[in-house]
């Protein structure tokens, strides 16, 4: 087996894959409240595509604890996603851990990943209608 065999998940696309027990309810929220609309359908699944990514609402029995990001999107500026967003009725979670809190909606957080080249990020999360928690991030240079 030669190294370009032992890759093949690195050379791969990664797909998000987030459960939705009433897949009409998620359509509308992802419609209504985020303004995306899915690139293509099959039943019991949505499929989004959002800047390259894929992702996919599927109908499923069960539910999502919602205690961890399961997906998130990196933005240019958060604070007009989030102010766009607010306004479409997504309500934003408030954190208030050690190192960690959100002030309207949005968190400072120190660090980075070094080939990032950022010193830091800014993150906003909120739960979609299934429960699903999903998050906004957006790089603070250095």
């Amino acid at each position: 087996m030669n190294a370009d065999d032992r890759n093949m998940l690195a050379r791969g696309r990664v797909a998000t894959r987030l459960p939705a027990q009433d897949l009409d309810r998620a359509r509308r929220f992802y419609s209504e409240q985020l303004g995306l609309e899915p690139a293509d359908e099959r039943p019991g699944g949505l499929l989004y595509r959002c800047g390259g990514a894929e992702f996919v609402l599927f109908h499923s029995t069960g539910t999502s604890p919602g205690t961890f990001t399961q997906m998130a999107w990196q933005v240019d500026d958060i604070e007009t996603v989030v102010s766009d967003l607010k306004r479409r009725g997504v309500v934003f979670e408030d954190v208030d851990v050690p190192g960690l809190r959100t002030r309207g909606g949005i968190a400072d957080i120190e660090g980075n990943y070094p080939s990032k080249g950022a010193r830091g990020e800014r993150g906003a999360w909120f739960r979609d209608s299934e429960g699903n928690m999903l998050g906004i991030g957006e790089p603070v240079d250095g």
